[in-house]
């Protein structure tokens, strides 16, 4: 049986559920696998990523968010403008930030045991920071999320090789902690070979692009198209297609 946890995106676990023997419905991203959210720029990937952070801070599972394009603070913001409100859970140490984006307010944070601050242009220093975070917050229960937003900012900024061998690390750290894992990129922003090894190291593929949600790849289930709509609230899926 595969075990699933709710991705937070209203209506998208329903096109990923299956019913086990015992006829429980399991939908949303499969437990301790690192998934892919790739496709052009604006459509919601980003979105994704955060609806899927929230909902696990809402079931008491921490979040470790490493943030590439927006700093601490603009990053609550843009989540608030979409009604997910995440400041509490830093209050309450459920969110543990690495913030590599090059932000004039990062500056304004001191770095603590769940803010570190570092630089897209050092990826090593990504990896050891969000390692130490992964070790951290796995501590606080049977299981936690992950996100790196985004993937293409970092691959912008450095050798992709290096990058590759930075991600396939990153990977192994999560899941070895019993994390699970959402990587954003936006497709295109490098070669087609280094995106075909960045999708060899995933588990789970998901292409968003205006109107359609295509899961290319899921453990347990094949591909699957399903359209939605992006809205000042979110993502919302249209179940009438």
């Amino acid at each position: 049986m595969i075990v699933r946890i709710a991705s937070g995106i209203p209506g998208f676990d329903n096109f990923t559920s299956s019913d086990d023997d015992l006829g429980l419905d399991l939908g949303g991203i499969p437990e301790n696998t690192a998934t892919l959210i790739y496709g052009p720029p604006s459509v919601g990937k980003s979105i994704f990523a955060y609806a899927f952070a929230y909902h696990g801070l809402t079931q008491d599972e921490p979040c470790l968010y490493l943030t590439t394009d927006l700093g601490l603070q603009d990053l609550y913001h843009k989540m608030a403008s979409i009604g997910l409100k995440i400041e509490e859970y830093s209050e309450n140490e459920m969110l543990y930030v690495v913030d590599a984006a090059l932000s004039d307010s990062r500056s304004e944070i001191e770095d603590s045991d769940l803010y570190q601050s570092s630089s897209v242009k050092n990826p090593t220093d990504i990896l050891v920071k969000v390692s130490r975070g992964a070790r951290m917050i796995s501590n606080k229960g049977p299981r936690f999320r992950s996100v790196i937003d985004s993937l293409t900012t970092i691959l912008e900024s450095n050798n992709p090789v290096l990058i590759v061998r930075v991600l396939k690390t990153y990977i192994l750290r999560v899941k070895e902690a019993g994390g699970t894992a959402i990587i954003t990129y936006t497709e295109g922003s490098t070669n087609s070979s280094t995106e075909i090894l960045i999708k060899s190291m995933v588990d789970n593929i998901i292409k968003i692009d205006a109107g359609n949600i295509t899961i290319e790849a899921m453990k347990g289930m094949g591909r699957k198209d399903i359209p939605y709509q992006l809205t000042k609230e979110g993502i919302v899926i249209d179940s009438t297609k």
